[in-house]
């Protein structure tokens, strides 16, 4: 049974960081495009970030050079560093999987498989 179970997230003031993980289990990990992707109140879910097969990292133009998305293959663990983060970051961020790879952004949300539960990310002005 594929799981992904997403941890990290919580209340900061603007400016501040947060380091969000995604478990991943259950599934070839190291063959999958992953990605994370938010979903403010009110807004549709948008792409935040996405790291290939090989480590390839893609972004949203919000959240270039603020966001580093990585990954630990040994760990089978997704990660999202969020520094500077601002109000408007403010949504619940998911991790999702892939078995193809991740293509051209925006990333095609309807081709991953699998989806994690969520974990709220807030950020006070």
């Amino acid at each position: 049974q594929v799981q992904l179970v997403e941890s990290g997230g919580g209340s900061v003031q603007a400016g501040g960081s947060l380091r969000l993980s995604c478990a991943v289990s259950g599934y070839s990990y190291g063959r999958t495009c992953m990605g994370w992707f938010r979903q403010a109140p009110g807004k549709e879910r948008e792409g935040v970030a996405t790291i290939g097969r090989y480590g390839t990292p893609d972004y949203g133009d919000s959240v270039k050079g603020r966001f580093t998305i990585s990954k630990d293959n040994a760990e089978n663990t997704l990660y999202l560093q969020m520094n500077s983060l601002k109000p408007e970051d403010t949504a619940m961020y998911y991790c999702a999987a892939r078995a193809v790879f991740c293509g051209s952004w925006p990333p095609d949300q309807k081709q991953f498989n699998y989806w994690g539960q969520g974990t709220q990310v807030t950020v006070s002005s």
